[in-house]
This record gives structure tokens, sequence and C-alpha cells, in this order.
């Protein structure tokens, strides 16, 4: 198994270098397009090689889903707290019962009990 994860780890890295090398050519990255710049009077841009922007890309987008998973699953993390806590005192309870002396459940035999 860890051979097969390390000819995967290789077959991805020959992919991405591959990649970055046949996308070096720069491209100009602005914030926003030249009408809006122009009404807005702001205008940010920066041209970096393409590679650059196409892995800052994918990685942005699995931060991004990364964060929308921890939220979402927000509901069933304090659902299984609660579990937990609830099995917390349930197995307090049972370890409390299993000690105390057990009393008779009959009142015949309790007033027997009581008569010794």
């Amino acid at each position: 198994m860890r051979y097969i994860r390390y000819g995967f780890m290789a077959i991805l890295g020959v992919a991405l270098v591959a990649v970055a090398f046949g996308n070096r050519d720069s491209v100009m990255l602005r914030l926003l397009p030249d009408e809006l710049s122009g009404v807005v009077g702001f205008s940010w841009s920066v041209e970096l090689p393409l590679f650059i922007v196409v892995f800052a890309s994918i990685i942005f987008g699995l931060v991004i889903g990364f964060i929308w998973e921890w939220i979402r699953e927000a509901g069933l993390r304090g659902e299984a707290a609660r579990h937990r806590h609830e099995v917390g005192q349930l197995k307090r309870e049972v370890r409390k019962l299993k000690t105390e002396p057990t009393e008779p459940q009959d009142e015949v035999l309790a007033l027997l009990e009581d008569a010794k």
C-alpha cells in the first residue's frame, strides 16, 4: 500500500511540474473589470505566471470546501457531544446502581426483613 501511495505522489508531482512548465506565460490578474474600476476609481492588478494562478485557485477552492464542510458539520459535532455526555451520565448511573445494596422489591419480603 505504501508503494501505491508513493507511486501516486510521484505521478501527481510529474503532472504538476508538467502543468507548470506548460503554463509559464504571464497573465494579468485584475480585481475588477476595466469598466467597473473606472466607476469605482480603484484598480488593482498583478502579473503572474498562469500556473501560479491555476495552483492558487485549486488551493483556494480546497480551503473554501474544507471551511464549508466544517461549518456544515457543526450541528453533527454538537449532537455527538450531547450523546457522549448522556452516555457518560448513564455509565455513572449504572456503576452507582451496581454498587448500591439492593433492597427487597416485594412488600411482604420487606416486612419480613424488618421483623428480623
